[in-house]
């Protein structure tokens, strides 16, 4: 994948968000790691109607659903305000399925990419080549 010089690039799971900023002027990836900052809590009760079962075992999922949708929120604040011209989501599956639910029309409109990979603990080298071979 070939990204645009500014898309912002969201490395996200259910705990950490990662944020960087593609700076090549040429095609290709050059990642620099952004600082996303606290995010705001939002509480938005995606876990709410989970009961504790063999489904979903224990209350880790809620707030992990709250963290996505905290970052998500995030994420639609940076669009509206024009941070974000494109956008390149990588995310493990589920966090992807979660985040897609309550990001707005706006950022939507906006993503270029999107990875259904946990990759939030690695390098930024394995990052770059991930999209790099998308």
């Amino acid at each position: 994948m070939i990204l645009p010089t500014g898309t912002t690039v969201a490395v996200a799971d259910g705990e950490t968000l990662r944020l960087f900023h593609n700076t090549g002027v040429k095609p290709g990836v050059h990642l620099v790691e952004i600082t996303p900052g606290a995010l705001a809590p939002v509480n938005a009760g995606s876990g709410a109607r989970h009961h504790t079962g063999s489904a979903n075992p224990d209350d880790k999922r809620v707030i992990k659903e709250d963290f996505v949708a905290a970052t998500a929120a995030f994420l639609n604040t940076l669009s509206l305000d024009g941070t974000i011209e494109h956008l390149v989501l990588v995310t493990d599956p589920r966090t992807l399925g979660e985040m897609r639910k309550l990001l707005d029309r706006d950022l939507k409109g906006k993503i270029i990419g999107e990875l259904a990979k946990d990759f939030s603990r690695r390098s930024l080298e394995d990052i770059a080549s991930l999209i790099a071979n998308a």
